[in-house]
């Protein structure tokens, strides 16, 4: 059984996990340790413990650290990839293009570990200097989502050792072979850096056990949390009830708009790709197509005509577009609101079937792609995240009525638009309501090296990725000194 890394050891846990393969739920991954609260605990006290010696460690130090690490992983991509594609669902490119971002992520930030920065200021008082400077922030607990088992794990980790901090990382349960594979790499190259015990601890658990205690342990200084709206929320009052740092990212109902200047051929591409890629398991999925009269039906047909050249089977066959959903209360939900579309007088012009076995027999949670029309906006399909490959039209009768509909929700990360204008591009990146704006892109799909994060109800405390990271993973000292 592949166990936990508390305190620099591999630690059984108090039961086991079958990791089943969405593509053939006949195949058992592994068996993972599931670690309880007495572990956890264990697990913030040897992060403690390790803290003041990690938080002055040198920068060479920690950029060899991440250094081996990234390297390895993308020496590996292919081999993690395949566990990936295995593990959650996501196509084989698809994996190997997460290993390989996971790998540019702990490149990024060994860089960064010898970039951190400073200012020395020029008091108004004479003969005094001022020095501003970032610390680490201490003890910091990571709990990450499935639909990116290695990239968002990576993009946590990598920047919170850069700056000093010691981890507890809680990986979500149904995805726990990419969060091991990633600790057995971390222990060789901590070890390899002398890092102190502690430094990095992997607890795979239930919420309500290991995440409980990384919410309510005053030894854990900042808790950066993905997942979903409701657990955010209580993240957040869990952590601001004890002063606790907090970083949410909570999600989407991101709006992909196509107006009638649009390049047919690039509009559907992106809707297609931003909808339906990776099973719609992204929280920068677009799955409102808001589109305006004058191409609208054009539109509608090119994406019905390109939905059913999308194959739907096993992750990891060569010529797969869509894998299955992660699991079988996924696969629920998606069903359960491709019901409520219909309900609600949604037209499902396309998909929605679920299929029980692909094209080899082969039992698994698949779903074909959906696509409702004669959609509104009030209707629960656009505005609940539902997770999935399920995807609806609105119509708007032109730009400004497309923006109002872009923006009409509560939530804020990605928001995408087709046009070859300059001066409706322009416009919609300054007045669309998200943390993130693409033209003629598709929503899902951003780089490494630059922030990502939503506003409204989609993200809450400082951005995640690049070198705006620090402002979560560290704190800043003034000093002054008296010449």
């Amino acid at each position: 059984m592949n166990a936990n890394y508390i305190a620099g050891a591999w630690t059984e846990g108090v039961r086991a996990y079958r990791n089943i393969n969405p593509s053939d739920t006949r195949d058992v991954i592994g068996e993972y340790a599931v670690a309880d609260r007495a572990q956890a605990l264990q697990a913030v006290a040897a992060a403690r413990a390790a803290a003041p010696a990690w938080g002055l460690s040198t920068p060479q130090q920690r950029f060899d650290l991440l250094d081996t690490v990234g390297s390895e992983i993308l020496a590996r991509k292919a081999e993690l990839g395949d566990l990936l594609a295995r593990e959650e669902g996501k196509t084989l490119p698809e994996a190997i293009g997460e290993v390989a971002r996971a790998g540019s992520i702990f490149k990024f930030f060994a860089g960064e570990a010898l970039r951190p920065g400073g200012e020395a200021v020029a008091s108004v008082r004479p003969g005094v200097g001022v020095e501003v400077t970032r610390e680490p922030v201490g003890v910091v607990g990571l709990i990450t989502p499935w639909n990116f088992p290695i990239a968002i794990p990576a993009w946590k980790i990598a920047p919170a050792l850069a700056w000093g901090n010691c981890v507890v990382f809680k990986p979500a349960e149904v995805v726990p072979g990419c969060a091991w594979a990633l600790a057995e790499i971390l222990s060789r190259a901590l070890a390899q850096a002398g890092a102190p015990a502690g430094v990095f601890n992997l607890v795979m658990g239930r919420g309500s056990e290991v995440g409980a205690v990384l919410l309510e342990d005053g030894r854990v200084d900042a808790v950066s949390f993905t997942g979903s709206v409701a657990t955010g929320q209580r993240v957040a009052q869990a952590c601001v009830s004890r002063g606790a740092k907090v970083q949410l990212e909570m999600g989407g109902k991101n709006p992909f708009v196509v107006l009638d200047d649009a390049d047919l051929g690039v509009a559907v591409a992106a809707a297609v790709n931003s909808g339906f890629f990776s099973t719609g398991q992204r929280c920068t999925a677009s799955s409102r197509l808001i589109v305006t009269d004058g191409i609208h039906d054009r539109f509608v047909q090119a994406v019905a005509e390109r939905m059913k050249t999308l194959r739907v089977d096993d992750a990891r066959k060569p010529g797969t577009d869509i894998g299955p959903v992660v699991d079988e209360h996924q696969l629920a939900q998606d069903v359960k609101y491709i019901g409520i579309g219909r309900d609600e007088g949604a037209r499902l012009l396309a998909g929605g079937e679920v299929i029980e076995r692909n094209p080899d027999g082969a039992p698994g949670f698949y779903l074909r792609p959906a696509l409702f029309t004669d959609t509104t906006a009030a209707m629960r399909i656009n505005r609940e995240e539902i997770f999935g490959p399920v995807v609806s039209v609105l119509r708007a009768k032109d730009y400004d009525e497309a923006l109002a509909l872009a923006n009409d929700t509560p939530f804020g990360l990605a928001s995408g638009i087709a046009t070859t204008s300059l001066k409706h591009a322009t416009h919609f990146k300054r007045h669309a309501q998200a943390g993130m704006v693409m033209v003629n892109l598709p929503t899902a799909g951003v780089d490494y090296h630059v922030p990502f994060g939503g506003r409204k109800g989609s993200s809450y405390g400082p951005r995640e990725q690049g070198r705006h990271a620090a402002e979560f993973y560290t704190t800043v000292k003034t000093a002054y000194t008296q010449a």
